[in-house]
């Protein structure tokens, strides 16, 4: 019989059949778990490839197109709309702002101003996410209602934000009329005298001073692949591991069993 033979069949004997199979299992759940991490790398390169698209793709001119957005709901927006660069042309109105609690800017407490932007030409607004300013600011009815008339205004499509019911039952804000935790779009349209769109847009950075107040919030890109793909390959190596050490130790095993080692010869001292 061959050394391998032998192997092969101390491995589903009596004794360590068993064990072989926990092993197997465990190499099996390793290697899953190396497959699950190359799903989720091409889960981030769709990813990215939706937001390549959406950075590569024109602006929208919100006031031709938006009667197209109108027959969503905000839960039924694409997540390829995200990101999108938008034009739009209207007045603000300011008597309808709420403010998003709990943002930060440098390591900074604040809000962020959330600003109906009445389409010019339409019956219809977009909620402005306009930036970030302080929480003494907003204290102080600091509201930065400055920008009267009608206003040129860019930016990009954000998703509306939403939790579960009971999460949102516990969760409520000081004044909720006003002072928001998340951007719920179907919630505001509710509250608000016109429609809204099914998504909000938050205002691009401009030219020049970065610390006038209010702060828009930069476009966040990031097309990397992250760790995904190291990950599968410590998984799988993690698999590949666990059977050979197995392996070499039923070997040894057999090596002992069948060339035990010679016995010790005991020295006796004789008595004088």
């Amino acid at each position: 019989m061959t050394k391998a033979s032998k192997l092969a069949r101390a491995l589903v004997s009596r004794q360590w059949w068993w064990v072989t199979l926990l092993v197997v299992a465990l190499m099996l759940l390793l290697a899953r778990l190396g497959i699950w991490q190359l799903d989720r790398l091409e889960q981030r390169r769709a990813a990215n490839a939706q937001l390549l698209a959406a950075i590569e793709s024109p602006p929208i001119d919100l006031n031709r197109e938006i009667g197209e957005y109108l027959v969503m709901e905000p839960r039924e927006v694409s997540g390829d709309l995200a990101n999108r660069d938008v034009a739009m042309v209207g007045v603000y109105d300011y008597e309808q702002q709420r403010v998003l609690k709990l943002q930060s800017w440098d390591g900074r407490a604040g809000v962020h101003l959330i600003t109906p932007l009445l389409l010019e030409g339409t019956d219809t607004a977009v909620l402005v996410d306009r930036g970030w300013i302080p929480d003494a600011a907003f204290e102080a009815g600091e509201m930065y209602a400055d920008q009267t008339g009608t206003q040129t205004v860019n930016g990009y499509v954000a998703l509306t934000e939403t939790i579960t019911r009971r999460t949102a039952d516990a969760i409520v804000p000081p004044d909720p009329g006003v002072e928001l935790f998340r951007v719920d779009i179907a919630d505001l349209g509710k509250r608000l005298p016109y429609q809204l769109a099914p998504f909000y847009v938050k205002l691009a950075p401009q030219d020049g001073d970065s610390s006038e107040l209010p702060i828009p919030t930069p476009k966040e890109i990031d097309l990397s692949e992250g760790p995904h793909l190291d990950y599968a390959f410590q998984w799988f190596i993690f698999s590949l591991g666990l059977g050979t050490a197995y392996v070499i130790y039923v070997n040894r095993w057999l090596n002992m069993r069948d060339n035990p080692p010679p016995a010790k010869q005991e020295r006796f001292i004789k008595p004088l």
